[in-house]
């Protein structure tokens, strides 16, 4: 959120005609309803494959001229041809071109009788260096040794996944990573890296880990590196401004002069994750583009793709200067060609939508429709907010509370989120793991997944005052993500008195919270080592230094590496953590009454989900101090406590009328 606002700031610093850019004028003609509709598959650049022919269209509806110039590079350098693409139906422009041209192009349109920029047309399937130019180019030609034999890891249900966020620069940049291609996709697939001490790092480390899908911040082409220079000469972005919707980014690859080698290399990684079961989640960015008025949406059909405000100026619920008009017919295609894209020619198996609450809620179903076409078990999940007020009304939007609307279509808890470490924004603030009183429902909101339970309090939930999923495949939980403070450098603020053994432990108890609780379970990678950016409340435009995984962390802490792992295998061995329905948790999850004000304990009953446990009893002590936590007589095997988790044969307590005492910031399981 603190990244949007920065955003702004610069957005706002811009010169007044890239803020008021009003709708287009020619509107008597084409009222933003009746623009025709394209339904064909074939805009951008498509290979005939039998005689190589390729053929550009390009909706462009309110042109009176569109022109293709070729060029020898990506860059630079005289148009070698123009042409003029012919009026064909629906809006849309096309032209012909024969095998063997090769080069890079961009399209030009003429409206009311003004020549626009030059651009690389949205459906572009290639580009070269920044992206500026479309590559005339087959990607089917850019594919690494077997690919057409790469396969998805076997389907999951979604509240078996467990989701590991990262950036593929971040993975590897630490000099100390042991991976030769630094902050490239080929980094992320070198297998067998080790950092200091030995301790494994990049691919190695997420597949010790345990999770299942590697959520990789974005992935396409965008607009705040500049690929001609070397990477440690580039500034920094996390790539959340958009340019270029249908290819892979090309600061990631050997060479980002080469359009070839980034689709490559990015299609090499994600083969290497599935042979390793890894499931490839790529996090897209559709509610706004780096910037408006320079983009290819403006530079061929003015005014269409993004909203507007009353006055003509764009409209800005994403706090980066403007949002997509994604209820527009042709806009919603291009979100759903996209996704489509990706999950087709790159094979991903999920998708992670930024601010999906800017979106509106009939674009995401058919993207779910889409994707269903292909594999019904490609996952989505999004931000279920926006970062500002809309013209499109929240009713319409894929807000959190209209998930009920959205089948399969799952969203993030801030809920279960700051009322475990607390308040993202005022950092300074506790959360539930610091003592701070009044979180308990939230943090039980979370435990059942954002669904309905009857012993719920909603009213005294942080934020929602009514369940959101349906069942608990549509929650995410989580206590911190690539926004924001770490969740180490949150609590080290957050409780300025405590000593490192309990901030430690404080850490466990936040993510033993996240992977007891029923949903789908979120883990930014570096977490399970306690990762730090140095206190930096907000790190999109960093240097590496600040958001490089620190791979010395991990051999510094060893028994936190350590208990992470088992706490991620505790959660695949014991389906009563992973309950599919909403009936199940309410019939199996019963919240123990009567427990001390900082406190929660809940239980796992009648072999919940099938489980060999037959009543698992789960404890968290939020207060620095033991509490005693009244829990029903007999005798239990602890399987977890704090740091010390063990699969089997632990401990073996035999609990009293008194209750059971319960040390400060730590979770305890119990098996009966």
């Amino acid at each position: 959120m603190i990244r949007r606002l920065l955003r702004l700031l610069l957005v706002l610093s811009l010169p007044a005609t890239a803020l008021a850019q009003a709708p287009y004028p020619d509107a008597a003609r084409y009222p933003l309803g009746q623009y025709p509709f394209y339904q064909g598959p074939d805009l951008g650049l498509t290979f005939d494959a039998r005689t190589g022919q390729g053929t550009l269209r390009v909706w462009a509806p309110t042109a009176e001229a569109l022109r293709l110039r070729l060029y020898a590079a990506g860059t630079g350098g005289a148009a070698t041809a123009t042409h003029e693409l012919s009026r064909s139906t629906s809006g849309t422009w096309a032209i012909s071109l024969p095998a063997g041209t090769t080069g890079f192009y961009t399209v030009q349109a003429t409206i009311k009788g003004r020549t626009l920029a030059e651009v690389a047309e949205p459906y572009a399937r290639a580009v070269g260096v920044n992206g500026h130019r479309g590559a005339w180019l087959d990607p089917a030609t850019a594919a690494p040794p077997d690919w057409a034999d790469d396969r998805r890891p076997r389907p999951l249900h979604p509240t078996d996944i467990v989701v590991g966020e990262v950036s593929v620069r971040d993975l590897s940049s630490d000099p100390q990573s042991g991976i030769v291609h630094k902050g490239q996709y080929l980094g992320l697939a070198e297998a067998g890296t080790a950092g200091p001490q030995g301790v494994s790092t990049g691919l190695q480390h997420l597949q010790e880990l345990g999770i299942t899908h590697v959520h990789l911040l974005p992935v396409n082409d965008f607009a705040a590196i500049d690929e001609s220079l070397p990477p440690a000469s580039t500034r920094y972005s996390w790539g959340y401004d958009p340019l270029n919707y249908f290819v892979p980014e090309g600061s990631y690859a050997t060479s980002a002069t080469d359009p070839a080698g980034r689709i490559r290399e990015f299609r090499q990684l994600v083969q290497v994750l599935h042979q390793r079961g890894l499931a490839v989640v790529v996090d897209v960015v559709f509610n706004h583009v780096a910037d408006a008025g320079t983009s290819a949406f403006e530079q061929l059909v003015p005014g269409y793709y993004f909203r507007h405000n009353a006055d003509g100026t764009l409209a800005n619920a994403t706090a980066c200067g403007n949002e997509i008009a994604s209820e527009r017919p042709m806009v919603r295609k291009l979100i759903v060609d996209a996704t489509n894209h990706w999950a087709r020619a790159y094979h991903v198996d999920g998708f992670r939508f930024d601010l999906m609450g800017v979106l509106d809620i009939e674009t995401m179903r058919a993207v779910r429709v889409a994707l269903d076409q292909q594999n019904h078990r490609i996952f989505m999940y999004g931000e279920g907010w926006a970062a500002g007020p809309s013209p499109l009304p929240e009713a319409l939007r894929a807000v959190k509370a209209n998930l009920p609307r959205l089948s399969r279509i799952a969203a993030f808890g801030d809920e279960l989120r700051d009322g475990v470490k607390g308040h993202y924004a005022h950092q300074a603030e506790p959360g539930f793991v610091g003592g701070q009183p009044g979180l308990e429902e939230s943090v039980k909101f979370g435990i059942v997944a954002a669904t309905r339970h009857p012993q719920l309090d909603y009213q005294k939930v942080n934020y929602s005052k009514a369940p959101w999923a349906s069942q608990p495949g549509q929650a995410l939980n989580y206590v911190a993500c690539h926004d924001d403070r770490t969740l180490w450098d949150k609590l080290r603020i957050a409780n300025p008195t405590a000593s490192e053994e309990e901030l430690i432990r404080m850490d466990a108890l936040c993510n033993t919270i996240v992977f007891t609780s029923q949903g789908v379970p979120f883990l930014p990678i570096g977490d399970d080592f306690l990762r730090t950016k140095k206190g930096a409340s907000n790190s999109y435009n960093l240097p590496d230094s600040i958001n490089q995984l620190d791979w010395g962390r991990k051999a510094t802490y060893p028994a936190v590496a350590t208990f992470y792992r088992q706490l991620l295998a505790l959660r695949r061995a014991h389906p009563a953590f992973r309950l599919p329905t909403q009936e199940l948790i309410a019939q199996h999850l019963i919240f123990l009454p009567n427990v001390p004000a900082g406190t929660i304990g809940y239980q796992l009953t009648n072999h919940a989900g099938g489980d060999a446990w037959q009543t698992i009893t789960v404890l968290f002590n939020g207060q620095r101090q033991a509490a005693t936590v009244p829990v029903p007589a007999g005798s239990y095997r602890v399987v977890l406590r704090g740091l010390d988790l063990k699969q089997s044969g632990l401990e073996t307590l035999s609990v009293g009328a008194s209750g059971l005492a319960v040390p400060g910031s730590t979770a305890l399981v119990l098996v009966q």
